[in-house]
């Protein structure tokens, strides 16, 4: 067992930490002694997995090696944090060593549930059970999609909050209706979105935007509805219904193609920790993104108990006041509380259409572009599809910060 100190320890090296690393890296002193402690050898730019799965963009290119995106001068720790040890200001290792710090930035990210999911962990990858939401399965995503033929019945699910990037669950349910509308298949095709929540998307001005683009695909919503079981040999999906009028009440589906948004949540090591509030959530502020009883912690991404969408987008927001508000701490200076809950889901309703929906804590609409953020938009495609992953490799994760800014005083409603 060995013991490393560090001035700042970032505990997981996703998108969160590689952006907070290398920010530090250009705007601390150069003898700032940087850490992070990252298990995994590859690193994925998930928002892409999308793409992959509706046949427009290959899973290789969502992939990079971790240790050739750590900063010059961070050291990698490759190994698992499994004890947060706050009042020692130590996190102790699965190898059993010990790594302890004068500032420590927790960004491990969620877990997939997939066995909440009764015989879900048995089904991925074959019988049409398919999901997103992983590298393994994303290309078997379109290959199911691929099999629809006249007469099939494709289900998609969305399990309750929080999870991260919450438009993923039906952007692959419009990229299948958009596929099978151009094959001349979808009018004798069956899909239905199934969600947990009570409604399609939490921010209503893009719920009605949405609302119409499954309409014009004929596509079923089926709101309070909660994937518990799979059955992939008979290709039957139980739902249990989670309004109050008919909770507990179970419906069962038949599938030709069954794509899961699987229930997510924190670490384990993260929900017995100190760090964690009562919903297993590391508990900061959520405009300063600092531990609101350790004062050397910060936390952000999709661990953090902060009530924005879990999106790349919010992480590409938290993360300058994330490294503001260390330095500001070390020179004992007040915090910053700039983060107002920032997130982007760039929607796609069809290739070659996506709606960017923008928004702040509270749903207020935040549009960055001059443009009616309702509407689909070709230009919002090649952003999703090219931009935001050149931004993402060569810009966010290289510690640049300055964006355009979204613009917290529109209150247009022009959709109808």
């Amino acid at each position: 067992m060995a013991n490393t100190k560090h001035s700042v320890v970032i505990v997981g090296g996703g998108t969160a930490g590689i952006t907070v690393a290398a920010s530090l890296r250009r705007r601390a002193p150069r003898n700032l002694d940087i850490a992070i402690v990252e298990p995994a050898s590859s690193h994925y730019y998930q928002p892409a997995w999308t793409l992959v799965g509706g046949g427009v963009y290959p899973l290789e290119k969502t992939r990079r090696a971790e240790a050739s995106l750590v900063p010059s001068g961070v050291t990698l720790i490759v190994d698992a944090a499994k004890e947060f040890r706050p009042d020692d200001n130590a996190v102790l290792l699965e190898s059993g060593d010990v790594v302890t710090y004068d500032y420590l930035v927790a960004c491990p990210g969620l877990i997939l549930d997939w066995d909440r999911i009764d015989g879900l962990p048995a089904a991925l990858g074959k019988n049409g059970v398919c999901s997103n939401y992983s590298a393994d399965y994303a290309e078997y995503t379109w290959s199911c999609i691929q099999t629809l033929k006249s007469g099939s019945k494709a289900l998609f699910t969305q399990p309750l909050m929080p999870f991260k990037c919450p438009g993923a669950p039906q952007k692959i349910a419009y990229l299948t209706a958009d596929y099978l509308r151009r094959k001349g298949l979808l009018k004798s095709c069956d899909v239905q979105f199934f969600t947990a929540t009570p409604g399609i998307f939490g921010v209503p001005y893009f719920a009605k935007a949405l609302t119409r683009v499954a309409k014009r695909y004929g596509m079923g919503v089926n709101v309070s509805h909660n994937l518990v079981a799979v059955d992939a040999g008979s290709r039957k999906a139980t739902f249990e219904i989670v309004s109050e009028e008919r909770k507990g009440e179970r419906v069962t589906q038949d599938f030709d193609m069954l794509h899961v948004t699987p229930p997510q949540s924190a670490p384990d090591f993260v929900k017995s920790s100190p760090l964690a509030n009562e919903a297993g959530w590391i508990d900061v502020d959520q405009n300063t993104m600092r531990h609101t009883k350790y004062a050397n912690v910060f936390a952000l991404g999709d661990a953090a108990s902060s009530p924005n969408s879990k999106t790349a987008a919010a992480i590409r927001k938290q993360a300058p006041v994330v490294v503001r508000n260390i330095l500001r701490s070390m020179d004992g200076q007040a915090l910053d509380p700039g983060y107002d809950g920032y997130a982007s889901c760039p929607l796609t309703t069809a290739r070659g259409k996506v709606i960017m929906a923008e928004f702040v804590y509270g749903g207020k609409v935040t549009p960055t572009l001059p443009l009616n953020p309702g509407k689909e938009r070709w230009v919002n495609w090649w952003i999703k599809v090219t931009g935001l992953p050149l931004m993402y490799w060569h810009y966010m994760l290289k510690g640049r910060e300055w964006f355009p800014g979204h613009n917290t005083k529109w209150s247009g409603d022009d959709t109808k």
